[in-house]
């Protein structure tokens, strides 16, 4: 009986995975179905805008050349309605000097016959009709101006669409997964076509998940995409990898033309917590030291936990001072008492029970995450004004409501302060040690349970400020101390390349006394 219950219940995970993955499948499908509909009123519209460019093009080539021949035909009749006045108007002086020569014929006095002979002579000499050329200035030919657009046809019943690129392949072998961004290389298939229409430019998309299968399945609006990327390669910055895998596709665009996507890679960014052994050449997990791979650590404040002046807002934390009624009831009638680095008098540090928030003078929040193995990364950042913070681990039931990160045996941490002076320092078990650098601006925390190491990093600087050596023996969790001002966190990060350097080097670490 319970063998075959188990057997259905199998059956029933399967059937409802299968019944999850269709409905994908529809919601997919349907997507498709719009986005053909939407590309294909896009398209069309395309087209029309680019054959009214191409016949407006054409009419004003048209415009332009009729603007010639009217010029021309225009200069042409310009010139020969001139000749014409002219001609007209020797003509008409001509026939005037005839008349008068033929009247002058029939003069009997001698003395007049000869003047007017004279003045015919004069005039003859002087007449338009014997300056005027007798042929047109230009001709009624037009040939200049014949056209052929034979070609120019031929060349538009070969208009066509833009040929598709293909899809580019994905070169697994070269993508890289490290420092919380991956490095895709793919190579382009088909770079140009026979007309010499080359590739200008590739999309990538990429898109989290936890599961390895189903890669094609999901709606457009879960893919994050990058544009215009001009080359073969393109690495995706800034990751919080707080998914099991990254789904990734490509594809190519000529002009305004986009091909399909390539085939879709899966790439795994984080397994489980702590160490995995890797013989792979090429890391697609995560970062590796030697055949080593740290995962990568998520977790975030523990508002519950929160002092009664911090207020929680996504990752970051600010102190809020409410005043005495903020703090403890055990606290009240203190108001003229000054704020110190120490805890309040008399508090039994005791066990942390249940979800009680800070209290008194800790002004303490905890991580919801806790590290009972494995090496683990996160950094924090102060916020601008900030005073004093602190940043370590705890053991989470040896913190009491009024302890301060530090003062215990289960606390480590690293403190600073610019309240007065700047200063930096390591503390442990109620003793500290002044560091001398610079009030870091970005700082790294790495904490290595197995190896029992906890390292706090310069970030900007890739310089070491502090490292404990110990041996962990209860489950550690993040600890934060915000007195005026603020912080914020960036989880989910796997352990840099830097801190290989680190790692790998045999100095002589400063640590306080267990």
């Amino acid at each position: 009986m319970d063998t075959q219950k188990e057997a259905l219940c199998r059956i029933i995970s399967t059937l409802a995975n299968k019944n999850e993955e269709l409905q994908t499948f529809l919601e997919t499908v349907d997507n498709t179905l719009t986005g053909l509909q939407e590309e294909s009123c896009k398209v069309m519209s395309e087209l029309e805008a680019e054959l009214e460019e191409l016949s407006s093009a054409l009419e004003q080539r048209g415009a332009w050349l009729r603007d010639v021949i009217q010029e021309e035909k225009q200069r042409k009749e310009a010139e020969l309605q001139k000749q014409l006045s002219e001609g007209k108007f020797a003509l008409l002086s001509s026939e005037e000097l005839l008349e008068f020569a033929n009247q002058t014929l029939t003069i009997t006095d001698e003395e007049e016959f000869l003047k007017a002979a004279k003045q015919i002579k004069e005039r003859v000499t002087m007449a338009p009709a014997f300056r005027l050329t007798t042929r047109p200035v230009v001709t009624e030919t037009m040939s200049q101006f014949t056209v052929d657009f034979s070609a120019e046809k031929a060349g538009l019943q070969q208009l066509h669409f833009l040929p598709v690129p293909e899809a580019p392949e994905i070169d697994e072998s070269c993508c890289i997964v490290r420092d919380n961004a991956i490095t895709v290389v793919w190579r382009p298939s088909g770079e140009a076509d026979g007309d010499g229409v080359r590739n200008e430019s590739y999309d990538l998309e990429y898109r989290k998940t936890n599961r390895d299968s189903s890669l094609h399945a999901a709606p457009e609006a879960f893919w994050e995409k990058i544009h215009n990327i001009r080359e073969t390669q393109a690495t995706i910055s800034g990751l919080k990898f707080d998914s099991g895998f990254v789904v990734i596709r490509v594809r190519a665009r000529n002009k305004m033309a986009p091909g399909e996507f390539s085939e879709p890679v899966i790439m795994e960014t984080k397994g489980e917590h702590g160490l995995q052994n890797s013989s792979s050449s090429v890391c697609l997990q995560s970062i590796t030291y030697s055949s080593v791979v740290f995962a990568a650590f998520n977790f975030g404040f523990d508002a519950v936990t929160a002092h009664a002046e911090l207020k929680v807002c996504g990752n970051s934390v600010t102190w809020e001072p409410q005043g005495v009624k903020g703090h403890d009831p055990r606290l009240r009638g203190k108001e003229n008492k000054s704020r110190s680095a120490t805890p309040s008098p008399n508090k039994t540090a005791g066990n942390r029970s249940g979800r009680e928030r800070f209290a008194g003078e800790s002004y303490t929040v905890l991580g919801d995450q806790d590290m009972i193995g494995g090496c683990h990364y996160w950094e924090l950042r102060p916020l601008p004004d900030w005073k004093s913070f602190s940043v370590g681990v705890v053991y989470r039931a040896s913190l009491g409501r009024f302890d301060q990160l530090g003062k215990s045996a289960g606390s480590w941490c690293l403190h600073a302060s610019q309240w007065l002076q700047s200063t930096l320092a390591a503390k442990h078990n109620n003793r500290a040690k002044a560091l001398d650098w610079p009030l870091p601006q970005r700082i790294g925390i790495y904490c290595d349970y197995d190896n029992g190491d906890l390292s706090f990093i310069d970030v900007d600087r890739l310089h070491l400020l502090h490292s404990f050596k110990t041996k962990f023996s209860q489950p550690l969790v993040p600890a934060f101390t915000v007195w005026c001002g603020g912080i914020a966190i960036t989880t989910g990060l796997q352990v840099p390349s830097f801190m290989g350097n680190f790692l790998s080097t045999n100095r002589s670490l400063s640590s306080l006394s267990q």
